[in-house]
């Protein structure tokens, strides 16, 4: 009587095995087969992920992509959408994951798996204005007459609603776009990731351009994917290693700290 027990908590077991190995890891399969890992990026998010004079997409992103794909032994493909449109098209199953300086939200995390984080950065300001850029709080930007722009469907725009309400809000599809209105004075501030607005005050410093002196929130980054238990997995331990070795430690020294490859950019 044991033996025919344990014999069907055995198949049971078996079973479930089976159907978790048949039923894991499509996007994966996808992947190897086609020999090819399609990541969805702005390039937009300087030193995340941005557009060389070149053409070539660069960044801590890229790079993390890039290492990602020799370690499949694949080939990586960028797929470059406007911010907005990224989670869209990971949930239509248009590219295979995002790499995109995105921050990780239990709002976000409802809808797809993030891995990570793989760097914790925060929300910064861009100014042209001594009196922001010395600011402590987000709240010394909440009045009115504070004009405020930030990046469509981004936790920049979902931070400056709430801890700016009364601020005047205007909706940006690009940082580029927010660098151009801030400096034409249609805006007093770009709120954005604190790596990007320290980097572009000191591209733009010979026109004023001048960051907040610390960033204002906790921000983790991180990978977002599908649902699918063998990829997830596998960047999991793929990150564990990348950091364990050095990497990517190096990668944040070399895309974080300035450097000849800011000449890069367009």
């Amino acid at each position: 009587m044991k033996k025919t027990v344990l014999a069907v908590v055995l198949l049971s077991v078996l079973a479930l095995f089976m159907a978790v190995t048949v039923s894991a890891g499509p996007t994966m399969d996808r992947i190897l087969k086609t020999g090819e890992l399609v990541i969805g990026t702005s390039g937009a998010q300087p030193p995340m992920t941005a557009i060389s004079q070149k053409g070539e997409i660069i960044g801590l992103d890229a790079d993390i992509a890039r290492s990602m794909a020799a370690a499949l032994e694949v080939k990586v493909k960028f797929k470059i959408l406007p911010f907005a449109d990224l989670l869209p098209a990971l949930e239509a199953g248009q590219v295979d994951m995002i790499l995109s300086s995105m921050t990780i939200t239990p709002t976000r995390n409802r809808k797809v798996v993030f891995v990570g984080p793989y760097l914790v950065s925060g929300k910064g300001i861009l100014t042209l204005s001594n009196r922001f850029a010395t600011l402590q709080q987000a709240t010394g930007l909440n009045a009115p007459e504070v004009n405020i722009a930030a990046l469509k469907d981004s936790t920049s725009q979902k931070y400056t609603e709430t801890l700016m309400p009364e601020a005047k809000l205007i909706p940006i599809d690009s940082y580029d776009q927010g660098i151009d209105l801030l400096l034409k004075k249609k805006v007093d501030v770009v709120v954005a990731d604190y790596p990007f607005c320290a980097l572009t005050a000191y591209r733009y410093q010979d026109k004023g351009l001048l960051a907040g002196k610390a960033p204002l929130s906790f921000e983790p980054l991180g990978i977002a994917m599908p649902e699918d238990t063998l990829l997830v997995n596998w960047v999991q331990n793929f990150l564990i290693l990348l950091q364990g070795n050095g990497q990517l430690p190096e990668m944040h020294k070399k895309w974080l700290t300035g450097g000849k490859w800011v000449d890069e950019l367009p």
